[in-house]
Formats: C-alpha cells, sequence, structure tokens
C-alpha cells in the first residue's frame, strides 16, 4: 500500500486538501459539504510541513446580513492572531458583490513547530454569529535529519515548554524497502486499525512506513461511527461554544423532554442563583438563561443540569477593540531634550505596545532611556535626553488601530558670542587669544597648527564662565603659527593666527592725534546700546594714535576703573573694551570715552540702555462673575522693562490647590480677561503674568478668591393676591433654577401700563414670596414684575401677563366658621379659649363681638381682628364665661354674622341628705337627692361606696347608678355600715362625697355552719394531653410553628419526634413549653421537613403521646404555574 500522502499548503503551488479527506466515507463527506450557520465554506484541519507556507480560507454569505461581518482568528483559547498579523501570519478579505460573499484567508508563512494546535474563527454580525474550530499539525521536511536526539521531544501546542502532549514523530524513520512490500501488496491499514487493539496501533503503523502516528489515530477516530447517546431528559442541548460582544447579552436555551421538571444552572461548577444579571425564563419545554451585560468574568464554561443529565458549553466574551482617538504627532527637538508621545486610546486601561522602528518597546528592553505613562485613556511614552540614536518612526499599537510618529533630533547649536582674532606681536610680549560661547558649561580644546597646546609655565589656559582664553608669555618666533579653539560635542571651530614681528629697523617716534574709531553698526544714531538685564556688554572700541593715547571711560564725572570688577575696561595699544558683567538696570545711562596724547585728543559719547523682564500687573481683581465664568481686570505693571508691553498670560486654580492650569498660550493684550469653563460654586484664585520682547515677568499677586455664579430663574407663578385703592399685593413661587449662589432677595418694580420707566417699590431686597406695594395712583393701570437677587446679580424678571387696574373691589362680608365651632364648644373651668374665625370682604369688613345679644365688654374675654379673620381668647376660662357669642362683620350697608356657644363646666358638688332608708337580712337600702351645684352640666351618675364601722376602710360598692338611690346587698351579719355617695358628670367625680346621716347594723339570725372536716386531695396522675397536635399543610419557606397542652403531675418529661426520630439540638427547630402549652416552631421549612411530627410526655406514673402529619408545598415557578 503506498504511503499516505502529506497535505499541501494553498501557497505551495500544488496545494490541494489533506489527503486523508479524501478517503473519507461517503457519509461524512455529505455531513462535511453541507456547512451550518452563517458559513458557506469553513477552514479545514490540515497538516503543514515545517517550514512552507499553508493558507486557510472560509467563506461567509452576507446576503442576509445587516452589516458587514466580522471575522475574528483565534489559536487555542485566547490568543487572538489579529494582534500577530506580520511577516509570519498574514490576512487577505475578498467580497463578491455578485454573490455577496465574503472570502477570509489566514496565511502562516514558513510554518515553524509552535504553530500547531487548535485554531478557531469566529465571525459575527449585527444579530448573527457563528464559529468553527479546526486542528493544524506540523510536520519535518523529507531527509531533514534530528542533529541532537533530544530536540526530537517536542511537546504539542504553544503553551511553553511544560504543556501539552510529547510528540515522537520525529523518531519515526521511513523505511523504504517495507513500503515497497506495501506498495505490492495493496492492503488498507485502516481497515486492519479498526479491528487491531490500540496497543497493537504504533507496531502496525511502524510495519507500514505510517510517521504519522497523530494523524494517523486522528483519522482512525473520525471513521470510527459512534452512535450518540441519546438523553433522556434533553430534547436539544445547550451549543458547543457561544460568542458575544463584551457588555451585550447573550441567551443559552434547551429544550427538556418533561415541562415540569425543574432545572439548574451552573457556572464552572458553581450553582447560579436568579438575579437582574443572571435571568431565567421556563417556556412550555423550553429552558433559558440570560446573560446581561457580559464581562470577563462571564467568560466561563456553563452547565444545565436536569436531574443526573448535563449539558455543556462555554461563553466567549469578545471585548471590542480598543481604537486610537488621538493619534501621535511628530517630533522635533534638540539633543539632550526629553521628548514625550502621547496617544489616547478609547478604553481606559487598555494595552498599547509601543514601537521604533519595528522593535517593540518595554519595560525590559527599553533601560533607562524610555519611560511608559498611563494616565487614564492617555498612554505617554517618554524619551529621556533624546540623542541621534533615537531618530526613527514610533508606533503605539491596539487590537484595534494603530498610530506613527516621527522624531528628529537636532545636534544643540553652540552660539558664539566673540571668536578669537589675529594677533602680531612681537618678541617677549604676551600674546592672548580669547573667545566667547552661549554655553557656560561647554568644554573645549586649543590647537597649534593640529596639534593640541599642553599648558606648561608659560603657555596657561583658563575656562571662566562662557569665556576661554589661551595666554602665551615671552612670545618667540617658534609661537607662530594657525591656533584654533574646538568645543568638545559640537561641530564647530574658532580659528585665528599668531604673527611673530620681528623689528630690524631702528624706531623713529613719530606723532598721530588719537582717534575712536566707534563703530555705530547695529545702534540708533544716537550711539545708544541696548543690553538685556544679566547678561554681559562687552564693547570694543579701536584706538589709533601715536604715542599710544591714554583712554579713559566715565559715567558722567565717574571714572571707570581698568582691570577687575563687574563694570570695568580692559586696554592694550589699539584696542579698548568696556564690559560690564550681568547688566543690571543701575548700569543704564550715558557714558563717554576720552583718548590724549601730545598730539592731541579725541571723545566720544554713547547711551546704554538696560532692558529687562517687566514687573507683574498689579491689583489684580475680580470684576463680575457669570455661571461658568469670571471677568478679571488688573492694573498694567509700574515698570515695562524698558520695551514695550506685548500682552500677558493667565493662570488659575482652585482655592486649595497646588496646581495651576494657563488659560492663554498667545498673549492677551487687553487687561481685562473674562475666564470661562469654570465650575459654578468651587473658589478659584488667578494671577497675570506680564509679556514684553525680553521675556516673563514674575506672577503677581494671587486674586482675591471669587465663585462662578449664574444669577437665578426668574420668578414663577407671580400673582395678585389682593387690591385697594392705593396698594396691590403680589406672590409668587421661587425659580425653578437657584444654584450654588442661592437666593438673596427679591426686587419688586411696577410702572404704568404703556411705559417703559420702572420704579423700584422695596429699597432692600425682601425674603419672602410675597410684598405688598404701596402708594399706587387710584385707578391707574399698573404692571409688575419681579427679580431674584443673589451675589451674581438679578435674575431674568418674571413680568405680569396683564395690566392691574389699582382700585379696590367691594366684596360681600362672609365668615367661615369652621367645622369644630359650629356645635357647642365645652371647657374646663381654668382653661384657654383661642378662637378664629376667618372671613372675606373688601374693603376690610369691621368686626364686632356680643354675648348673649349685648355688645361684648368683659375685660377677661379678649378679641382681635385682622383683615382676614377675627379672634376671641380667654386666658383662664371660667362658668360666668358660658353663653353665646356673636361675631358681626359689616362691609358698608351688608352684614353677616355668626353664633358660637360656650359652656364652661366644672366638677359637680356632693349629693345631699345622704340615709339609709332600710335594711333587711344582707341588704340596705339607700336615699339621697340630687347635688345643689351640678358643674354646670348634667350628672350622669352616682358612685357608691361602704365601710365597715370596725376597720373604717372604704369600698366601692356601686358606680355610674343614675337614680338618686340603690340598694347594697351581701353585707356581713352582725357589722354596722357606713355609706358616702360620689357624684359624677363629664368633668368626673365630685371632689366632696356625700356621708350618709345614719348606718346600717346587720343583725345575726342565730344560724350557725359546721365545717366539715379538710380533706387533702392528692393531685398527682399521669400525664395527659388536653389539645391534641393538628395536621397542618404550610409554603415551603415561610417559618411555622405546631402546638399541643399538656398535664401531669410531677411535670412530666416532654420528646418531639419527626418519624419517629428525636429531634435533638437542631437549630432548625426551637422547642417551647409554657405552662404545658408545648410548641414547636420550625424555621422556613423545606420540602424534606414534611412528614409526622409526634410529642411524647413520660413521669413517673404514666405516658402519653400525641402525632400529627406536617406537608410542605413549594411554590413552583411562573411559567410552571403558567402551564398547568
Amino acid at each position: 500500500m503506498p504511503e499516505p500522502q502529506k497535505p499541501a499548503a494553498k501557497g505551495d503551488e500544488t496545494a490541494a486538501a489533506p489527503a486523508v479527506q479524501k478517503e473519507r466515507v461517503p457519509a461524512e463527506d455529505q455531513q462535511l459539504s453541507q456547512p451550518s450557520g452563517v458559513f458557506v465554506e469553513r477552514p479545514q484541519s490540515a497538516t503543514a510541513t515545517k517550514g512552507k507556507d499553508i493558507t486557510f480560507v472560509a467563506k461567509v454569505d452576507s446576503s442576509n446580513m445587516a452589516k458587514k461581518p466580522t471575522m475574528k482568528w483565534v489559536k487555542g483559547k485566547w490568543l487572538d492572531l489579529g494582534s500577530k498579523a506580520g511577516k509570519h501570519v498574514q490576512f487577505k478579505e475578498v467580497y463578491d458583490r455578485n454573490t455577496k460573499i465574503y472570502t477570509y484567508e489566514m496565511s502562516i508563512i514558513k510554518v515553524v513547530d509552535g504553530d500547531a494546535g487548535g485554531y478557531r474563527c469566529e465571525v459575527t454580525a449585527k444579530d448573527k454569529s457563528d464559529s468553527c474550530t479546526f486542528e493544524v499539525s506540523v510536520e519535518a521536511a523529507a531527509g531533514e535529519q534530528q542533529d541532537n536526539i533530544l530536540e526530537a521531544f517536542k511537546r504539542s501546542g504553544d503553551a511553553g515548554e511544560d504543556a501539552g502532549e510529547l510528540d515522537f514523530s520525529a523518531l519515526l524513520k521511513k523505511r523504504e524497502k517495507k513500503q515497497k512490500v506495501v506498495e505490492e501488496v495493496e492492503v488498507d491499514v485502516f481497515v486492519i486499525l479498526k479491528d487491531a487493539k490500540p496497543c497493537d496501533y504504533e507496531r502496525i503503523a511502524f510495519e507500514y512506513g505510517i510517521t504519522d502516528l497523530r494523524g494517523l489515530l486522528k483519522r482512525l477516530k473520525k471513521m470510527k461511527k459512534v452512535e450518540p447517546k441519546k438523553s433522556d431528559a434533553f430534547l436539544r442541548k445547550l451549543d458547543a461554544a457561544y460568542s458575544v460582544d463584551k457588555g451585550k447579552k447573550i441567551h443559552l436555551s434547551v429544550e427538556v423532554a418533561d415541562p415540569n421538571i425543574p432545572v439548574r444552572w451552573l457556572k464552572n461548577g458553581q450553582e447560579i442563583k436568579p438575579s437582574a444579571k443572571y435571568v431565567f425564563e421556563s417556556v412550555g419545554n423550553k429552558r433559558t438563561l440570560t446573560i446581561n451585560k457580559c464581562n470577563q468574568s462571564d467568560d466561563a464554561a456553563y452547565e444545565c443540569v436536569v436531574g443526573e443529565e448535563k449539558s455543556f458549553t462555554e461563553v466567549f466574551v469578545k471585548e471590542p477593540p480598543v481604537t486610537i482617538t488621538k493619534p501621535l504627532d511628530d517630533a522635533h527637538t534638540v539633543a539632550g531634550q526629553k521628548v514625550e508621545f502621547e496617544v489616547e486610546v478609547s478604553e481606559e486601561g487598555a494595552n498599547v505596545k509601543w514601537m521604533k522602528d519595528g522593535v517593540e518597546l518595554n519595560k525590559e528592553t527599553a533601560g533607562s532611556r524610555y519611560r511608559f505613562k498611563k494616565d487614564g485613556k492617555r498612554h505617554i511614552l517618554i524619551v529621556n535626553e533624546a540623542t541621534k540614536d533615537d531618530i526613527g518612526t514610533y508606533h503605539a499599537l491596539t487590537n484595534g488601530g494603530e498610530s506613527k510618529a516621527e522624531l528628529e533630533v537636532e545636534d544643540k547649536e553652540l552660539e558664539v558670542l566673540q571668536s578669537i582674532a589675529d594677533l602680531t606681536v612681537k618678541a617677549a610680549e604676551q600674546a592672548v587669544f580669547k573667545c566667547e560661547v552661549s554655553d557656560e558649561n561647554a568644554t573645549g580644546k586649543w590647537l597649534k597648527d593640529g596639534v593640541e597646546v599642553q599648558p606648561s609655565d608659560r603657555v596657561k589656559i583658563t575656562h571662566f564662565g562662557r569665556t576661554h582664553k589661551l595666554m602665551i608669555d615671552d612670545v618667540a618666533p617658534s609661537d607662530a603659527g594657525d591656533y584654533s579653539f574646538v568645543p568638545d560635542g559640537y561641530a564647530l571651530s574658532l580659528s585665528a593666527k599668531l604673527n611673530f614681528l620681528e623689528i630690524k629697523i631702528a624706531y623713529v617716534p613719530r606723532e598721530d592725534p588719537p582717534k575712536i574709531h566707534l563703530d555705530a553698526s547695529g545702534r540708533g544714531s544716537d550711539n545708544t546700546i541696548t543690553v538685556v538685564a544679566g547678561n554681559k556688554l562687552s564693547l570694543d572700541v579701536e584706538i589709533t594714535g601715536e604715542p599710544a593715547p591714554t583712554v579713559c571711560w566715565r559715567k558722567g564725572n565717574q571714572v571707570v576703573s581698568e582691570g577687575e570688577g563687574r563694570v570695568r575696561v580692559e586696554s592694550n595699544k589699539s584696542l579698548s573694551s568696556f564690559i560690564i558683567e550681568g547688566a543690571e538696570r543701575g548700569d543704564e545711562g550715558l557714558y563717554s570715552i576720552s583718548v590724549t596724547n601730545p598730539a592731541g585728543e579725541d571723545t566720544a559719547e554713547l547711551t546704554v540702555k538696560i532692558v529687562d523682564v517687566p514687573n507683574p500687573p498689579e491689583n489684580v481683581r475680580c470684576t463680575s462673575v457669570g455661571e461658568y465664568s469670571g471677568t478679571i481686570t488688573w492694573d498694567p505693571p509700574a515698570f515695562d522693562g524698558g520695551v514695550p508691553i506685548k500682552g500677558y498670560l493667565m493662570e488659575r486654580r482652585k482655592v486649595g490647590s497646588p496646581r495651576w492650569t494657563k488659560l492663554n498660550f498667545d498673549v492677551h493684550e487687553s487687561t481685562t480677561y473674562e475666564a470661562k469653563r469654570m465650575i459654578e460654586g468651587v473658589l478659584y484664585e488667578m494671577r497675570v503674568f506680564t509679556v514684553n520682547g525680553v521675556g516673563v515677568s514674575q506672577p503677581s499677586a494671587t486674586s482675591q478668591p471669587f465663585m462662578p455664579i449664574a444669577p437665578t430663574g426668574e420668578p414663577t407663578r407671580l400673582t395678585v393676591d389682593d387690591v385697594t385703592d392705593t396698594t396691590c399685593a403680589l406672590k409668587w413661587r421661587p425659580p425653578e433654577k437657584i444654584g450654588a449662589g442661592g437666593i438673596d432677595g427679591y426686587i419688586i418694580e411696577y410702572c404704568k401700563e404703556g411705559s417703559d420707566q420702572w420704579a423700584q417699590a422695596n429699597e432692600e431686597p425682601v425674603g419672602k414670596n410675597q410684598y405688598r406695594v404701596k402708594g399706587l395712583p387710584l385707578g391707574e393701570r399698573m404692571l409688575f414684575r419681579v427679580t431674584a437677587v443673589n451675589i451674581a446679580g438679578r435674575s431674568p424678571p418674571a413680568t405680569l401677563s396683564q395690566a392691574v387696574t389699582i382700585r379696590e373691589v367691594v366684596e360681600n362680608p362672609k365668615i367661615r366658621v369652621p367645622r369644630h365651632l359650629r356645635s357647642k364648644l365645652i371647657a374646663r373651668v381654668g382653661e384657654k379659649v383661642n378662637l378664629v374665625l376667618p372671613f372675606q370682604g373688601k374693603p376690610r369688613p369691621v368686626a364686632t363681638w356680643s354675648k348673649d345679644g349685648v355688645l361684648l365688654e368683659d375685660k377677661t374675654v379678649g378679641t382681635r381682628t385682622s383683615d382676614v379673620d377675627a379672634i376671641l381668647f380667654i386666658r383662664s376660662a371660667e362658668r360666668t364665661h358660658s353663653g353665646k357669642y356673636t361675631l358681626s362683620v359689616r362691609v358698608e350697608d351688608t352684614l353677616d354674622s355668626a353664633d358660637l356657644h360656650i359652656q364652661v363646666v366644672e366638677k359637680p358638688g356632693p349629693p345631699v341628705a345622704v340615709r339609709v332608708a332600710d335594711v333587711w337580712g344582707t341588704n340596705a337600702a339607700l336615699e339621697w337627692k340630687p347635688p345643689k351645684d351640678d358643674g354646670n352640666c348634667e350628672i350622669i351618675g352616682y358612685t357608691v361606696q361602704k365601710a365597715d364601722m370596725k376597720t373604717k376602710d372604704w369600698f366601692t360598692v356601686v358606680e355610674h347608678n343614675r337614680r338618686p338611690g340603690c340598694t347594697v346587698s351581701d353585707l356581713v351579719m352582725g357589722n354596722e355600715y357606713l355609706f358616702r355617695v360620689f357624684s359624677e358628670n363629664i368633668c368626673g367625680l365630685s371632689v366632696v362625697p356625700g356621708i350618709s346621716e345614719n348606718t346600717a347594723v346587720v343583725t345575726k339570725t342565730g344560724l350557725s355552719h359546721h365545717r366539715p372536716p379538710f380533706k387533702e386531695m392528692d393531685v398527682n396522675c399521669p400525664p395527659k394531653f388536653t389539645a391534641p397536635l393538628m395536621d397542618r399543610s404550610v409554603v415551603a419557606g415561610y417559618s411555622t410553628a405546631i402546638s399541643c397542652a399538656v398535664r401531669g403531675c410531677p411535670k412530666p418529661k416532654i420528646t418531639w419526634m419527626k418519624n419517629n426520630m428525636i429531634i435533638g439540638e437542631d437549630p432548625k427547630f426551637m422547642m417551647q413549653n409554657n405552662q404545658g402549652v408545648l410548641t414547636l416552631s420550625i424555621r422556613k421549612p423545606g420540602a424534606f421537613d414534611g412528614g409526622k411530627y409526634s410529642c411524647r410526655a413520660v413521669n413517673d406514673l404514666g405516658e402519653d403521646a400525641v402525632e400529627c402529619k406536617l406537608e410542605v408545598h413549594v411554590v413552583q415557578e411562573k411559567g410552571a404555574e403558567t402551564k398547568k
């Protein structure tokens, strides 16, 4: 039999499907040819040759999709191959407009052993999703030798050296002789393997020259048809896997055979409880688990358990791609400066990969040169002290996009402030080469004719600040040559020539008048030199004259000294240098230079002007605020630095915060600025900088704290409450929008109809929501408006929609008697009486009070009248205050009145003429007369008490007796009794009782009573249940109790049992015995708590028992209940 062909990749010229697939069983081919879901063609498992290319193809039909589908290729369970796209893994997408089919290709270039394993492709659309899996096996190329046999022991998978299974396929070698024999004898090796034992698989494969043992086992497994075990509980199980986007919801559904059977859902082996996130649904045979707002914690294995059977699935939660919302910007910098690349992504906490020229940058490889920073959605790459090596293209990569930027680094330029000049010196003189550069820290070398000059006793090299000097004493002819200064680290060289002058002729002195050659280039016509404060001024003035003239510099009348000092003069025969180190404002002024020799004199004047950064602005203050803004004003600085002011820069901060925020980057020319985008109700501070041509000043003094506050909204529901001949009462509601500033009060304004001249009615804001405007002209039509006021100013006004005529409207008087005053008012003596009767009428009614038809003049009764009500008050009521009170209100000729009935009561007096009318047997008849004082109300009864003359203790025998007489029974023979009677009304019993005038003597009749001898009763008895246990039916989850009653002496011992098993110290049960009443409480019973409960009582004389049956009903789910 020939050796099975190896599958070729699509990238090869002769690419084809694996040979193993050509020998599939027909039924299997038919099954694979029928795509399911949205796939038209699925990628198939294949075996790739190491070092060659392979391509997998998937086709998706989008004719029924609302949006373009999204394809995702995954290796293993989590690895998204989209993030690995590059030279090794490549992707391609093609769309056919005619068939509306998307073709997706994934190519693996130069397959390696690590590419072996399981793969999955997922396609998702708006309302559809599908996925499929396939395997990739890697085999060595033909003829490849393993130099080291240990390298042949590879593990499958890509999780590391300790993951996967050992793969020995590389150790299997081909036997050509065996293959030739197999070719002669055509035997189907798979038929032999199907009937062979698993322990013989390796021997048979070796015998027939099959080296791909793993591929052989996989094909053999596919050939064996295993009939799936039919489920008794499930009609339809869960799919093998589900995929859902992060934040969306997913439905997992099964169909069960029994519609009434309960199901359980498990997540990673733990049971799921119903909640807002996990929703269970049961409709007929369908059971659905809905997971809302999926996140990474929901990416897990799920099970649906029905009885003993389970259905498994996996849910994969896909995170949305992280996109770049703010791309990188190109950077241009100078060597040694810090550079920051900033990118902003769509989600916080996202992973961003940084690369430079295709090489990944991370904390391990970047070292101290690069730093990575995260701030919410912002990711920053910081390059410390950029150099030429940092030039290149920088990439920021996410799983949903990338951004790139270029970095250019230039060498730091060194500015030459003073170059070295050629020198001509004579023998034994000193030669000084001097130069000045901008960087004080710059170092360098002095060269002569290209050779570095070394210091010695005659040659001195100095470096002071920005000045570099080379001094040669006692110049000799050998010192002549080309001298240069080369700064370290800069492509710069300063050169000059030293000429040795040898005098060979006799010197003939001559006289030339001195001359000052003042270079006026770069200066004004008035020889003005402008210097920035802090900088150095070095003015070289060429002087001629013979003999050498004497030079004198003056500032006013003061001579500038030569030699050392901040302001000094350095002179030689032909050059005088005026130097100011670190110029100050005091150095400003008029300077003069004079040169003299025997032949004459010359003078020149020049003006030195010192310019500096200006002083900070003064008096920074906030003049007004808005809801989110504030207006800042300041005064210009007292000193502008000597040059015109260009503008101002502003900063603000929250009070208590150390961080200042710049408000403008371009200078602001005005001295007023409106700061915006502030938070209402937060205190802010401001400071201002002055900018001129020299630089930026120090910050000004911080302004007083201010708070952005907006005026409130307009008041609402402005209405007219009342109008008189000269006044108008208004009322309104507070504004709907008040804000952080609150409301300080309201301003009321009015004007005549047709006019716009508004007059303010109140000088100070009123705090109430009502106000009466006074002093209005009679008969005029007036308009009114109300404005709310707070610290931010006035709100928009609320104006009446119609004008109001200032004229009081006549309204008939009407008294509105409260419901509780429509009947008689009963008050006790000493109580306070305060009655309020509201009335209405216009103009203001005149109210009068009368009692029993007579004008009220009692000074103990007070009255008070307002515009809308009348008050009658009595501080301490007396019985004389009882009667009918009448309130009359009059408006012009119209009158209305109302009557109030007041009754003041107190406790009654005692009954009179109490006596014992008759005595018979053990009875006594009493009689009395009603009290003289009934307390100004009806007597509702009497209370009778008796007292034995021996003990004098009083006992009540009759209460609430309505009649003025009663009979007292059950008196003891031989005793004498005294009686007293209390009268009673609505205030209670009388304070003093009426005592009977005579006593009742109950005489003995001679009867004697023989008491039988006492016989002690035997109370011992066996237990006996007086109340049995009753059968009960309860609902599961609700606590219940069963009870019975028992008696017995001595006290019996009680035992509770469930299904004839004694209930011990179970916290679910609580047993109580209260005076023989026995109670068993069951806390939240379940279905397993049902059964037969019994109670047994035992003592020395016997025992007794009772029992009952307890049924526990479990409430079924709503869906199942509806089905029933």
